[in-house]
């Protein structure tokens, strides 16, 4: 499901998504239209934009997190031009499955922008390392981190596993290990499971 209040941009990213094989059950272009298409649809996913009508201030992303709170299942990737600190730390607050947040300049980037929704649906978090960067701006509870660790932390908290990791940072395996091993240990998370561990630093990367 789409919800874009731009009608060219809603038209090209319906081929878009058409072209690559998706079903797209519904396109609409205000934050009431969205959640009523959802309790009607029930969709995989939804692609939202963040500023839509009916105030075209933070209506799509305040819809997003009341999908997320309803329909717990669907995985919600935002797409916007402006990343909103407050609500962009919202949807990550209780869990981090099915999430994303991107950047409108990724869609020129179809690639990465398609791998940014199949990581949502398949219920994983996908979050634009320039997001992570502006949501990052300012804080220091990190400040014990080197730079590689903050490097690591960041792609961690973009959806990234280990071996994209490694293959985007072009080091081993083994060095990326060492680094998340750090990380959980300079961020006090080595009692947690690992899957806990990874999350909980994330969240503590977001919202520090």
């Amino acid at each position: 499901m789409l919800a874009e209040d731009s009608t060219l941009l809603r038209e090209g990213l319906v081929r878009l998504l058409a072209d690559e094989g998706h079903t797209l059950v519904a396109a609409v272009a205000d934050a009431p239209a969205l959640i009523a298409a959802v309790a009607h649809e029930r969709p995989d996913v939804v692609v939202t934009d963040v500023r839509m009508p009916p105030t075209n201030t933070d209506d799509g992303l305040r819809a997003a997190l009341e999908i997320r709170r309803r329909w717990p299942p669907t995985g919600v990737l935002v797409l916007s031009q402006y990343v909103e600190k407050r609500y962009a730390s919202q949807l990550l607050a209780d869990r981090s499955d099915g999430v994303g947040y991107v950047l409108k300049d990724r869609v020129a980037q179809v690639e990465d922008f398609l791998d940014a929704l199949d990581r949502v649906a398949a219920g994983s978090t996908a979050l634009d390392p320039e997001v992570v960067r502006r949501l990052m701006s300012g804080t220091s509870g990190l400040a014990r981190l080197t730079a590689r660790e903050n490097d690591v932390l960041r792609l961690m908290a973009s959806g990234y596993t280990n071996a994209a990791i490694a293959e985007r940072l072009f080091v081993s395996m083994s060095a990326v290990e060492k680094h998340v091993n750090a990380i959980f240990d300079k961020l006090d998370l080595a009692a947690a499971t690992d899957y806990n561990r990874r999350v909980l630093a994330i969240l503590r990367y977001l919202g520090s």
